[in-house]
């Protein structure tokens, strides 16, 4: 088809490729992350909101905000949900991939462990940092949360794009 007869949004795709990729690889996360929520609400008040009160201990844990078993079990099932959704949507949609499916499962798992620890790490500091000078209340803890959820971008997205959702060279005839 000549250029003349595309239509605006495939010619803006096409020529702003990677742009077009990045923007896809947020409404996946976006929609995984809806998802993920709703799941994460749902087991919490309801399939395991007897196991709320049930303290866990663990630094590690503790550390990335898991504080009893009931939040353990929903924030576990809630996560891989999301995460699986994610995985799917941008492998088939966002970036087409082709490599092999096992290697890029195994890579994408390093990476969702990283940026767990990461971001329970990077959420923590922040709220330490925030609470030190007074920086308290509703709305500070939401722009906390986003700044949270933002920063790690900064790595899945290179990661996704360049190393676990890779197509194959093509192969020269």
């Amino acid at each position: 088809m000549s250029d003349e007869k595309k239509n605006p949004f495939v010619k803006w795709t096409e020529k702003h490729a990677e742009i077009w990729k990045f923007i896809k690889f947020m409404i996946a996360g976006g929609g995984s992350s809806v998802v993920e929520l709703i799941v994460h609400m749902v087991l919490l008040t309801a399939v395991f909101k007897s196991l709320t009160d049930v303290p866990i201990t663990n630094p590690t844990l503790n550390m990335i905000g898991i504080q009893s078993k009931g939040y353990l079990f929903a924030y576990l099932i809630s996560t891989t949900i999301g995460y699986l959704i994610a995985f799917i949507l941008n492998r088939k949609i966002t970036f087409k991939a082709d490599a092999n499916p096992t290697v890029s499962i195994i890579l994408y798992f390093i990476m969702v462990v990283f940026t767990i620890l990461a971001n329970g790490w990077i959420g923590s500091a922040m709220t330490a940092f925030a609470a030190s000078h007074n920086i308290t209340g509703s709305f500070a803890d939401l722009v906390i949360k986003l700044i949270g959820m933002a920063i790690p971008t900064l790595w899945t997205y290179p990661c996704n794009r360049f190393i676990i959702h890779r197509k194959k060279k093509p192969v020269n005839e």
